[in-house]
């Protein structure tokens, strides 16, 4: 008998960058499997391959970046030939069990279909609601939005597992995707605690202001930190608010665009763009943070999905800034601090009431924290995960030598 083993294919960001991919990686390896990961290489991670804490991660180029509608289908294009290409490789060197395909786009199953038909497993990682994201960052429902609908629908039909990130991504894998609810496993994106924790804050982000609102994460234009921008121009020239510092934390291909929004709209000296953190440097910007600001704006995407920024904060006991958004309320319930109006003035508003109530602001972090410790645990997640992997290798012949 031989450990089980798995290939986890994400095409988006890199590992470890990654953090969802990492601990389900690190999860699986701790369980006892082999575990191999595809990913893009970019120019922090430029390493084809390297062995980290006992994972091997293959990385491929993707020269293309992608910028309008035929320009992604030209990026996933040229990352389907390289992660078919590295899945055969993956095959002679060390071999696998299963393949997971972490999407967007949903089109990775396509590199896994020759595997399967020789019995392997195929899990699909549910990141994304595809169709949704097309229609907010393309504003049409055309004929490409049709033809994301119908690759979605083949890639829950072709997995043996479907991995949800929470439970409207589980709804929709088994109301629009067709699948059993056995099928469908639901695992959080909590952050690992024993990497996430405060520490001491780092005194040069405060510029002299008596509280630090942050934002962290990847800096797409879907993730509103423009949205942020127009909100501090709100607060010092509408609100008067001159003791707030904000901080953004995260790289990302509208970080440009959101610098010079804040030179044209005159706050480039109320903002801090950090650019891309990480390790000490990363835990000292989020220990600064009184207040957490979720930008996020209002459409059919983001009200549907979990951000990562909502456990990131909690766990840190940071209380929470966003718009009213379905799934965002879901999880933190009355801990929430919404938005009066889905537009920058309501972010602003929400976020000076918050800053002027010291009591609130107290109150609202420690309600958040205590969620965190209840219910947002990375090791009942993982748990859940690797249940739901071992209960794919039922068969014996599976893993045998």
């Amino acid at each position: 008998m031989r450990p089980p083993s798995c290939v986890i294919v994400v095409e988006n960001l890199p590992v470890p960058f990654d953090r969802r991919v990492w601990q389900e990686a690190c999860a699986l390896r701790d369980a006892g499997w082999n575990v191999s990961v595809i990913c893009p290489a970019t120019e922090k991670y430029p390493a084809l391959f390297e062995e980290l804490d006992g994972i091997a991660v293959y990385r491929h180029p993707l020269p293309l970046e992608a910028k309008g509608k035929w320009g992604f289908c030209a990026e996933y294009a040229t990352a389907l030939f390289h992660e078919f290409r590295l899945l055969l490789k993956v095959s002679r060197e060390r071999g696998f069990d299963v393949i997971q395909a972490c999407n967007p786009p949903d089109l990775i199953f396509l590199t896994a279909l020759p595997f399967k038909l020789a019995g392997k497993k195929f899990v699909f990682d549910h990141h994304d609601i595809s169709p949704e994201l097309f229609a907010v960052k393309f504003g049409s429902k055309g004929l490409l939005h049709r033809v994301l609908t119908l690759l979605e629908r083949w890639t829950f039909r072709a997995a043996d597992l479907v991995i949800s990130t929470n439970e409207t991504f589980r709804r929709i894998a088994v109301q629009r995707g067709g699948k059993h609810p056995s099928d469908v496993v639901t695992v959080y994106s909590v952050p690992d605690t024993s990497r996430i924790r405060r520490v001491e804050p780092d005194p040069e982000l405060r510029k002299g202001k008596r509280l630090v609102l942050g934002y962290v994460g990847i800096i797409n234009a879907q993730d509103g930190v423009d949205h942020v921008v127009r909100a501090v121009r709100h607060m010092t020239r509408e609100l008067g608010v001159s003791d707030v510092h904000t901080v953004v934390v995260g790289d990302g291909p509208a970080l440009p665009a959101a610098q010079a929004l804040a030179a044209e709209l005159g706050v480039e000296d109320d903002i801090t763009f950090t650019g891309y953190l990480s390790g000490p440097a990363l835990l000292a910007a989020l220990s600064s943070f009184d207040i957490g600001i979720i930008p996020d704006p209002v459409n059919e995407y983001n009200d549907k999905i979990s951000m990562n920024k909502v456990f990131e904060y909690s766990a840190l006991g940071i209380p929470v800034v966003s718009y009213e958004l379905s799934e965002t309320r879901r999880l933190l319930g009355p801990a929430l601090a919404a938005a009066d109006s889905d537009d920058p003035a309501g972010l602003a508003r929400a976020v000076n009431a918050l800053a002027q109530d010291e009591d609130r602001r107290r109150a609202l972090g420690q309600a958040v924290a205590a969620l965190a410790r209840r219910d947002f645990s990375w090791e009942r997640e993982a748990e859940k995960y690797v249940r739901a992997f071992n209960g794919l290798l039922a068969q014996p012949e599976l893993v045998e030598a």
